[in-house]
């Protein structure tokens, strides 16, 4: 009998690992159900789904490794960046999907929202936060939306050399900024944005992108550390927004 190996769990979501399978157990129906429809209908690698009981949804596994973990470095060359840029490309030219994408007003208020909560709670000093909310602008503008993926993190890409084998974890598919999903994959390895942007061509924003590092890093600090995650560890996303002060 394969081991199983628990890949990430929380209270909204676990993924585990059994042989070749990874098994999604998910309590909102509705992830499963825009993950299923995304990889249908994305001009891009993605990995077999097996089979799908709510609440858990079954894919096989994918060849190759990750393009790398958050805090350490990525074990990917120079040109498996380059080809996941291709990829990616090729995802925001796609057709957009018919449901709804995020707000910008929405967006807006989770910052104001979750600056407010960092600065009560003073887990980082006020300078960083205050730094962070104005480079975080530039990232609130309207935009031409594309298919993104929506949580482009260097985990749910797959690479086996300098071939893209596929892109994991749909549930956050929709129309919106193309700039985010550069943004989230490059969030903490700044030196690999060159070759990312090297494969996906013109049209890239390097300010935005920025824009968005802070952004994310800024909303999602509560969310981590509520769910059994450290923002502060090393290379994380507290290293993310104090980086940001050495910009000037």
């Amino acid at each position: 009998m394969d081991e199983v190996e628990v890949v990430v769990a929380h209270s909204e979501r676990a993924t585990l690992r059994v042989g070749e399978m990874f098994l999604k157990v998910d309590g909102d129906p509705a992830h499963a159900d825009v993950e299923i429809r995304a990889m249908g209908m994305v001009p891009v690698p993605t990995p077999e789904i097996l089979w799908h009981e709510a609440p858990v949804l079954a894919i096989a596994a994918l060849p190759g490794q990750a393009l790398g973990v958050l805090g350490e470095p990525s074990p990917a060359t120079p040109a498996a960046w380059t080809a996941a840029g291709g990829v990616i490309r090729t995802l925001h030219d796609a057709p957009l999907p018919p449901w709804p994408g995020q707000r910008l007003e929405d967006m807006a208020a989770e910052l104001d929202r979750e600056c407010a909560w960092l600065l009560e709670h003073a887990v980082l000093p006020a300078e960083v936060i205050h730094r962070n909310r104005e480079i975080a602008e530039a990232a609130l503008r309207p935009w031409t939306p594309s298919f993104i993926h929506g949580d482009l993190q260097l985990t749910h890409v797959f690479v086996d050399g300098e071939e893209v084998t596929g892109i994991i974890d749909w549930s956050e598919a929709a129309p919106g900024d193309a700039m985010y999903d550069l943004a989230i994959l490059t969030l903490g390895h700044e030196e690999c944005l060159d070759d990312l942007l090297a494969g996906y061509g013109s049209g890239a924003d390097r300010d935005v992108i920025r824009a968005w590092w802070s952004l994310r890093s800024l909303v999602v600090a509560r969310w981590l550390s509520e769910h059994g995650f450290d923002p502060d560890a090393p290379g994380c996303e507290f290293d993310v927004l104090r980086a940001r002060m050495e910009d000037g």
